[in-house]
C-alpha cells in the first residue's frame, strides 16, 4: 500500500486590480458575457470568457430551457463556440463569473463536472495547460491547469500527459 497526497496550487486575488492586464480584460469580458444569460428559472447569471492562443476572446453565457436539462452552462457555450469557430486554436485561459439578484456572488462560482470534463478535453486537444479564473466579489481564484479542478480526468487522450 502507498499513501499519497494530492496538492493543488492556485492563486487567490482579493481584487481584480492585483491581476495582470490580460486577466483583468478576460474577467471584464466574462462579466459582460452575463448580459446574454437566459436564466428565467434559476435567476443565476453566469458569464464565461475564453482567451484563445492568438488572443481572441470568445464569450458565452448560461442558457436555460424549460425542458431541463436541455440548457447549457456558460463555460460550455464559450468553449463550443470557440471549438466550432476556431477549431485550430488552442485555449489559453477561461474566466467564469456568477451573479444572483445581489450582483456578483461573494465567492467564486465553480464549474460543474460536465464543464470540467469538456475543459479537460480541450486542454488535451490544445496540447497545453488551460488556465482557469473563477471570479467572486471578494475573491478571485486562478488555477494553472484544468487538472487542478479535475485531478483525475476521465480521458484516454490525456493518459500519461503532465501539464
Amino acid at each position: 500500500m502507498i499513501n499519497r497526497k494530492l496538492v493543488i496550487e492556485y492563486i487567490d486575488y482579493f481584487s481584480v486590480d492585483e491581476m495582470e492586464p490580460a486577466d483583468r480584460e478576460l474577467v471584464a469580458a466574462a462579466i459582460d458575457a452575463q448580459k446574454g444569460s437566459y436564466c428565467p428559472y434559476s435567476h443565476f447569471r453566469v458569464g464565461a470568457a475564453l482567451r484563445l492562443e492568438d488572443g481572441t476572446i470568445v464569450k458565452g453565457s448560461n442558457q436555460e430551457n424549460n425542458a431541463y436539462p436541455a440548457g447549457l452552462c456558460a463555460e460550455r457555450t464559450a468553449m463550443f463556440a470557440a471549438g466550432a469557430n476556431y477549431p485550430d486554436k488552442a485555449f489559453d485561459t477561461l474566466a467564469i463569473v456568477g451573479s444572483d439578484e445581489n450582483g456578483i456572488c461573494e465567492t467564486p462560482a465553480t464549474p460543474c463536472g460536465e464543464c470540467r470534463q469538456v475543459m479537460a478535453e480541450y486542454q488535451a486537444k490544445g496540447g497545453r495547460p488551460l488556465k482557469i479564473i473563477l471570479v467572486g466579489r471578494n475573491k478571485i481564484q486562478k488555477f494553472s491547469k484544468v487538472d487542478d479542478l479535475l485531478p483525475f480526468i476521465f480521458d484516454s487522450i490525456t493518459a500519461g500527459q503532465v501539464f
